[in-house]
């Protein structure tokens, strides 16, 4: 479906955020074409090739912790995700949380409504949230989120239903420890130290964004998010089976990267802070989320770990033990504002955490 000339996209835009339905509603209503304002004229073809399903590294947490160790550091120095096995985190936990998303967005309209809110105002809130491309002006990802805030803090969750929020706390609760896990053996990895990612920048998983993919009549037409790096230390993603996860990689020819699937299973995906933190010895992962199917709507849960020190005074950059003669520092440092000011500015791309690196000037 192409945009006729005269079509007027702000407006097209406004009336939709004006009836507080997200994706799911427009879906609910019958819809068989795709608006334009989700076409995705300046994303990549969704339909470019892909190879067959990535193999996803395996980091299993019951081996010994060397071992575990080992897979992490290959793992990161590669492509920046792996699937995580025998972390400790009940399936069932995940399973509920995984349930109590799907039904949130699938409740009617009304009750959906009451929390539709661009800005992240408060602890809870429902949209669908905009893409920044590189270039050209915003568009609609097929996809509705919840975005709930667990800190810093203690944040009032009570407008969430019990039947949704407490599936969420608890997945939270239970993510808390392994979260501080892997950032210890990411510091490990990294070879400086069980507790210094910890102690340089207090890691919370404190933000949670469940997504919502309803199916689509025309997937071709529409992205379910722009290729993108988190802004993260790591995120854990859960989702269900639906698939559509792409990740980009080397295509082994060394002709260029290519989009590879990547099989619905929950794992760690290594953010632009690490990168960071690093000195590039950790990748963040560029990925995206295709709209497989015309029938089925995906789930996926994503907790980012972030730094809890969040100040204008609050400075990150590459860890002192990672800058050597043979390796100089990679990037300046910078506060957390002035990162998600560029993410805002530039796009969520690479590009974004690119903006930091230290030129040569040789």
């Amino acid at each position: 479906m192409a945009a006729t000339q005269d079509y007027d996209a702000a407006a097209a835009l406004a009336v939709f955020h004006e009836s507080r339905a997200g994706v799911c509603g427009l879906v609910q209503s019958g819809v068989n074409a795709v608006p334009p304002i989700f076409l995705a004229a300046t994303a990549p073809s969704p339909q470019s090739p892909v190879t067959t399903a990535l193999s996803i590294p395996a980091v299993d947490f019951s081996l010994p912790r060397s071992d575990t160790v080992a897979l992490i550091r290959a793992a990161a120095s590669s492509c920046g995700f792996f699937h995580v096995i025998n972390h400790g985190v009940a399936a069932g936990v995940v399973d509920s949380a995984v349930s109590a998303v799907r039904a949130f967005h699938e409740q009617p309209r009304a009750a959906r409504s009451a929390f539709y809110s661009l800005e992240p105002v408060g602890a809870v809130n429902y949209s669908t949230i905009p893409s920044v491309p590189q270039q050209g002006a915003p568009l609609l990802p097929w996809r509705d989120t919840l975005r709930v805030r667990f800190g810093p803090g203690e944040p009032d969750l009570s407008r969430l239903p019990a039947a949704f929020r407490e599936p969420l706390q608890e997945y939270q609760r239970s993510l808390t420890g392994f979260g501080k896990e892997m950032a210890g053996l990411l510091s490990e990895a990294l070879g400086v130290g069980t507790e210094r990612l910890e102690q340089a920048m207090q890691v919370e998983g404190w933000l949670m964004a469940c997504h919502y993919y309803p199916p689509c009549p025309e997937p071709a037409q529409v992205m379910g998010s722009l290729e993108h790096t988190d802004p993260s230390l790591f995120t854990v993603l859960a989702q269900d089976g639906v698939g559509g996860l792409q990740v980009r990689r080397d295509d082994g020819t060394g002709g260029g990267r290519e989009w590879v699937d990547v099989a619905p299973v929950t794992g760690a995906l290594l953010g632009d802070v690490l990168k960071v933190v690093s000195n590039d010895e950790s990748q963040s992962v560029e990925h995206r989320v295709v709209i497989k199917s015309t029938q089925d709507a995906r789930v996926s849960i994503a907790l980012f770990f972030n730094p809890a020190k969040r100040d204008k005074s609050d400075l990150f950059g590459p860890l002192p033990e990672l800058v050597t003669t043979e390796k100089p520092a990679q990037y300046r440092s910078f506060t957390v504002p002035e990162f998600m000011s560029s993410r805002r500015e530039y796009g969520h791309s690479r590009s974004s955490v690119e903006r930091f690196k230290v030129r040569s000037s040789h």
